[in-house]
């Protein structure tokens, strides 16, 4: 199996562990009523199973995108280039061609 793939799997899997606790924690400590809503409505699993995996979701991506920017380019120079002073204040020439017997019309 690709590096990658290995690599996204592990943080789909930590991203899922993390939902897992905050719903946890959003029901232990009955944030909004939530444990009063899920047990006591008949669909109150649905509901808590759409926190697990929504939020899931959300962390899962978040923690690939954490993970993937912070990874090293050892494959360059480890510089960052020279730094090249732009000129912006300089006037640039525009051409504008000159119609024939325009200066005669005058």
């Amino acid at each position: 199996m690709p590096q990658l793939v290995r690599l996204y799997i592990r943080n789909v899997l930590t991203g899922f562990g993390l939902s897992a606790a905050f719903v946890g924690a959003l029901l232990w400590f009955n944030v909004a009523n939530l444990w009063h809503l899920i047990s006591t409505s008949p669909q109150g699993w649905i509901a808590a199973l759409m926190l697990f995996f929504f939020n899931g979701v959300v962390f899962a991506g978040v923690q690939f995108a954490i993970v993937i920017m912070r990874m090293d380019d050892s494959g360059g120079s480890g510089g960052r280039g020279r730094k090249v002073p732009v000129a912006t204040n300089i006037p640039a020439l525009a051409g504008a061609p000159a119609r024939a017997g325009a200066a005669a019309r005058r």
